[in-house]
């Protein structure tokens, strides 16, 4: 499922292989995943996904004019975050020292590949619950 903002953008399911783009979409102010070759269709990650990134993910630093920072890990594994409220963002991709990063921050134009798909949702969504407590990232 796709963050709430991305409700007016056409989707797709994520799918092993595919090559994804981070894309800031037309008609509203939220980034997501569109594949390559069809920049205007959100692809939506069940939590659970894991994605490898060409380089070394950027991303916007609380302001957008402060700084881009770096995540020097290029793997991860996409979750939700803040579900108890509505109206933020769900979508983030948690890295392996913990880091986790809204997907509304990450910069545009970055190249991922889906590795691998949850092999049972539910199952991914219980283990992932008790680690919604940690902070995101600043």
């Amino acid at each position: 499922m796709c963050d709430y903002s991305l409700m007016s953008v056409a989707s797709r399911p994520a799918k092993v292989g595919d090559e994804l783009v981070s894309t800031r979409f037309s008609k509203t102010p939220t980034r997501g995943f569109a594949a390559v070759g069809e920049p205007e269709v959100a692809v939506c990650l069940l939590p659970g996904t894991e994605l490898v990134f060409e380089k070394e993910v950027e991303f916007e630093w609380r302001l957008a004019f402060l700084s881009t920072r770096k995540v020097k890990q290029t793997v991860a594994r996409f979750r939700h975050v803040n579900e108890d409220n509505p109206y933020e963002h769900h979508d983030a991709l948690e890295f392996a020292d913990g880091r986790i990063v809204l997907l509304t921050q990450l910069s545009e134009g970055q190249v991922a590949h889906v590795l691998q798909l949850p092999a049972d949702p539910h199952m991914e969504k219980l283990a992932s619950e008790p680690a919604a407590t940690r902070a995101l990232v600043d």
